[in-house]
């Protein structure tokens, strides 16, 4: 995979904090038009569970086309690493002037793994804002719910409606609170997902040529950076506005977990919260 079409290690960051990453217009509206027609004609053919993705939706499927464009490649391999495993799709249509909109819901109550499944979620046609698109709550992933045990709920603080032009791309983390909108307009609406699971350990993955810079582990060299306006210590410190307070440390935690996980430092912290939680003093030998 060439490194330029891999994630950055901000972008990485970013994925951690907040569960998301979004990409307007990636795919050509060809391959748009191409996919819809598909969709109409009911051949979009799904796997089996537990498929290599290499081996799903060949030639002449316009949505195997879709994903095997080297820009999202690019992004999968970034996440889940090479050929991950097809785990399920679903075509989510939405009826002109619906009635109703999907409850906010978390998809993976039982998954508590620090490796992460991502779901993919591709939008051929414009979304605008009366047409609902998909809704995501950010920084909900590591809050782990029933399920549908937040459906009640309409509105979160800082919720984000994926608004977006043809060919937009959403790649979110297994966990997130999500849901589909109502539809208001009198166009049908179309939305493409399709889960993938790791099948390598997800260890620095990305391009991980601006990791150190981007740690701030090098003072002098991040310092000289000019280009770097925020390092990772910042991007996982942020809150989300639906963080209730002093609980917001919570997620801060659980990022902290994740990005050791992922990059394999663990002496990484943010301003020292995991680090004073490792303190054991009894654990360590006596002075001889």
């Amino acid at each position: 995979m060439e490194k330029k079409y891999l994630l950055n290690t901000k972008q990485m960051a970013e994925f951690v904090a907040r569960g998301f990453l979004r990409f307007d217009e990636m795919v050509p509206d060809a391959i748009n038009q191409a996919v819809m027609a598909e969709f109409d004609a009911g051949t979009t053919q799904s796997a089996p569970a537990g498929t290599p993705l290499s081996q799903c939706y060949p030639e002449p499927s316009a949505v195997g086309k879709m994903l095997r464009l080297p820009e999202l490649q690019g992004i999968i391999h970034s996440l889940v690493g090479p050929d991950p495993t097809f785990d399920h799709h679903a075509i989510h249509v939405r009826q002109p002037n619906e009635g109703k909109a999907q409850g906010m819901h978390g998809d993976s109550i039982i998954d508590t793994r620090l490796h992460f499944d991502i779901q993919i979620m591709y939008f051929p046609h414009d979304v605008p804002l009366e047409m609902g698109g998909t809704l995501v709550v950010p920084g909900s992933q590591y809050r782990r719910i029933n399920e549908m045990d937040i459906a009640r709920y309409q509105n979160f603080k800082g919720q984000i409606p994926m608004v977006c032009k043809a060919g937009s791309i959403l790649v979110l983390h297994h966990g997130i609170w999500h849901c589909g909108r109502q539809n208001r307009t009198n166009q049908k609406r179309y939305m493409f997902k399709v889960r993938l699971n790791p099948r390598v350990r997800q260890y620095r993955l990305w391009n991980t040529d601006d990791l150190e810079q981007m740690s701030g582990s090098n003072k002098e060299i991040f310092t000289r950076n000019t280009n770097a306006i925020e390092d990772v210590q910042t991007i996982l410190s942020r809150q989300e506005p639906w963080f209730e307070g002093a609980a917001g440390r919570l997620e801060i935690i659980n990022r902290i977990n994740q990005w050791r996980f992922l990059t394999g430092d663990q002496n990484f912290d943010v301003h020292y919260w995991l680090t004073r939680l490792e303190n054991m003093p009894e654990n360590r030998l006596e002075a001889a």
